[in-house]
């Protein structure tokens, strides 16, 4: 039943909503905000990753 869920043709409908609700002027705002903020996540869980292995409560001595 559900054999090709996902068809060219509805990614086509996807962007066509996208550039009715938002707008063509909007769209290259937008997209640029989402990819800085995906850059910032990024940043920030590689920072997580390297402050958890370094002071995490394995390291740290027990008294």
């Amino acid at each position: 039943m559900l054999r090709n869920a996902l068809e060219p043709w509805h990614l086509l409908l996807v962007a066509l909503a996208f550039i009715l609700l938002f707008g063509s002027k909007k769209l290259p705002d937008t997209a640029r905000s989402l990819g800085k903020s995906l850059r910032i996540l990024k940043s920030e869980t590689r920072a997580m990753r390297e402050d958890g292995t370094t002071t995490g409560p394995s390291a740290a001595p027990e008294n």
